[in-house]
């Protein structure tokens, strides 16, 4: 059974959110400040080893259109950077998870939208 660990990746933060296909729920972590790319790449294999995760969900940020766009392409070139963790890695679209994670009144608004990313993955691949 898959572990997934969902990060939403900007600039200045990941959000970061685990969860299980067996259960379908995402639980929010916490939000990882960036500093520099070495470092945001151990801490996200700490985590995934504590966590014992199998895959690394990676938010995709798509245009309205659901193309890619310069962001998307930082995204995919820090998603490179992730591969010495030996872990595989999936993208969904992540367009809209940071409000819909406001309007829920998350109190860790970027962890709250990698949970809904991963929640709505998980959705998506029962369906």
């Amino acid at each position: 059974m898959r572990r997934y660990l969902a990060l939403d990746v900007g600039d200045r933060r990941i959000g970061l959110a685990v969860g299980g296909e067996g259960g379908g729920i995402a639980r929010p972590l916490r939000t990882l400040t960036r500093h520099a790319l070495a470092a945001d790449v151990t801490a996200i294999g700490e985590l995934a080893r504590k966590e014992e995760v199998t895959v690394l969900l990676i938010g995709l940020p798509l245009t309205l259109r659901g193309d890619e766009g310069p962001q998307a392409a930082r995204v995919r070139r820090f998603a490179d950077a992730l591969a010495p963790l030996g872990l595989p890695l999936e993208f969904a679209d992540e367009r809209f998870t940071t409000t819909e994670a406001q309007i829920q009144g998350a109190a860790d608004v970027d962890a709250g939208a990698a949970a809904i990313l991963l929640e709505d993955h998980l959705r998506a691949r029962r369906a």
